[in-house]
């Protein structure tokens, strides 16, 4: 009989905290954060218990979206400093034991971009044009755009263009707002162009990639009408799900037309190839809303990339019964491509998972939460169960994406005034979803300094709740109740105890709101429902919140050793 070695690359138990540049420190008090105020802080995420960070873009940007429209791929914008701030920051990563993973924006580009700005300026069919996805519009004068696609941002995915002699022109697709036109993935030129932008990043040291709308960039064959088949259906893309049904019998019958075509797959094999040319596991994570799970698995076959969100996870209710589910559907999946699930609760597209969880009415994707919005979260409730939730996810075998501030208990700012919303979903939308701007407002460090520790000044470029004093990190660090210790914690006995590279055993909990599982030496046990349920014996390892007599309470999670 012949023995299989455990697989022991890093990213397969790694826990990657992804620092979204604006809003985690700035060194020079313009109110941004930058990659200086990065590089003084991790130190503080090395204690926390991390293995890897994950940068949203720095690129060179307009910032018309927060810097996903990237228009110089190989250099740093400005607002966050030099490609030489970049390498130091790289440096002191690679000093603490930190691996640094960056974001990749491929499917497209700003329309400030030099490509684009060539694009327009030469003749339809000129080879310039062919980087990008022009086409004549439909009717008599070509007056209709090409097909009935609509922006994930809102509003149609085509705008058209004007020719030198003030005509109206061919249109170009953009997925997301207009100001970021769509590449076209089958034209080889385009394809060189990132492979240089690769080994430009791998040259300075990162080790690795998340690849953004990972499912895109590979359009349907004459691109068709399409139409979501539920009602109120999202478009999909980055921070958004995909339209369809994934309970239906095939879920791919009702894809759109651009996301998840096979032809995205020749891609990644290509890109996995120049990854592995270089030492040190490098890795590629995708960003890929894709239902069902098993479709989702495709992108991590062992000659693709090595990572997936796993958003099904992030995006299932607090409650026992899905979250079994969906914790079997993911190591089923992810295991049969030899694969690592990985298990994520928060980004810097969702609603914090500390309001989310406590929400009551329905909440689409990227829609975001305001002052108006219905079923507003009750914070002690959504904290208790963000808690609970972290925990749970802690004890899974695999590797974990944290998103900056959820260890502080962050919740989603709701109160953000309109003149001060940034998001393009806000704008695009006419004020009708309030998008991401709650999520991404400026975390806080030190209770009593400017800008609560995110800067020298008091400047932010999201107005920061006064709340922030009491979540300061600096006034958690010395609370052992606090949500900041919970995660220090939790961490260290994640690696103490090896849960990443575990086996996971359900276990009969004896109440249907109750998810009890063992992994390794650890029983864990997660109460969902709404009231208390007799706590099992054991030592306690961890709890999420205080517990009764002898009793596990409503939305708290429980470690214990045996």
């Amino acid at each position: 009989m012949t023995s299989v070695l455990p697989r022991t690359e890093w990213w397969r138990s790694a826990v990657i905290y992804q620092i979204y540049p604006r809003s985690f420190a700035d060194s020079n008090g313009d109110g941004m954060g930058d990659l200086l105020g990065i590089r003084d802080r991790l130190p503080e995420l090395a204690e926390l218990g991390i293995d890897a960070v994950w940068l949203s873009p720095f690129y060179t940007s307009p910032q018309r979206d927060a810097g996903y429209d990237v228009a110089d791929y190989c250099d740093v914008d400005p607002l966050f400093g030099t490609l030489d701030d970049f390498d130091s920051m790289t440096s002191r990563a690679h000093e603490l034991g930190l691996r640094l993973i960056v974001d990749l924006v491929p499917n497209h580009s700003s329309s400030d971009h030099r490509w684009f700005q060539e694009a327009l300026a030469a003749a339809p069919g000129s080879a310039e044009r062919d980087r990008y996805m022009f086409r004549d519009g439909l009717g008599q004068n070509g007056e209709l755009p090409p097909n009935n696609w609509e922006s994930v941002f809102g509003g149609r995915a085509w705008t058209r263009t004007e020719n030198p002699d003030g005509t109206p022109g061919q249109w170009y697709l953009h997925l997301f707002d207009s100001t970021q036109p769509d590449f076209n993935w089958h034209n080889p030129w385009v394809r060189r162009q990132f492979e240089d932008v690769l080994r430009f990043w791998l040259d300075r040291g990162v080790d690795g990639f998340r690849v953004d709308v990972a499912h895109g960039m590979i359009k349907a064959e004459g691109l068709p009408d399409w139409t979501p088949p539920l009602a109120g259906g999202s478009m999909g893309g980055a921070g958004t799900p995909e339209g369809g049904d994934a309970t239906a019998a095939d879920p791919a019958a009702s894809r759109a037309p651009f996301w998840a075509q096979d032809g995205v797959h020749e891609i990644y094999r290509e890109w996995r190839t120049i990854l592995n040319s270089y030492d040190g596991e490098r890795i590629l994570a995708a960003e890929a809303w894709v239902d069902p799970l098993t479709d989702m698995a495709k992108w991590v076959r062992p000659d693709e990339m090595h990572q997936a969100f796993n958003f099904p996870y992030l995006e299932t209710p607090w409650a026992a019964a899905p979250l079994r589910a969906v914790i079997d559907a993911s190591i089923s999946a992810f295991s049969a491509v030899e694969a690592p699930s990985t298990w994520v609760l928060s980004n810097h597209d969702v609603v914090r998972h500390a309001s989310r969880l406590a929400l009551t009415a329905e909440n689409p994707q990227g829609a975001g939460i305001g002052p108006k919005s219905a079923g507003l979260p009750i914070p002690e409730l959504g904290l208790s169960r963000a808690r609970a939730a972290t925990a749970l996810m802690l004890a899974l075998p695999g590797s974990t994406y944290l998103y900056q501030g959820e260890e502080l208990g962050l919740p989603e700012v709701i109160d953000l005034p309109d003149e001060a919303r940034q998001d393009p979903t806000w704008f695009r939308t006419n004020g009708e979803r309030y998008g991401r701007d709650g999520c991404r407002v400026p975390i806080p460090w030190e209770a009593n300094s400017p800008s609560y520790g995110f800067g020298p000044s008091d400047a932010a470029w999201l107005p920061q709740p006064a709340e922030w004093a009491t979540l300061a990190r600096d006034v958690q660090r010395h609370d052992d109740n606090s949500t900041l210790s919970l995660y220090r914690h939790a961490l260290a006995l994640r690696r103490a105890h090896e849960l990443a590279t575990g086996e996971l055993e359900w276990l009969d909990s004896g109440a249907d709101a109750v998810l009890a599982l063992r992994n390794g030496d650890v029983r864990v046990y997660a109460n969902t429902g709404d009231s208390a349920v007799p706590l099992p014996a054991g030592e306690v390892l961890l709890a999420s919140g205080p517990l009764g007599e002898n009793q596990l309470p409503a939305d708290t999670t429980v470690w214990l050793r045996g």
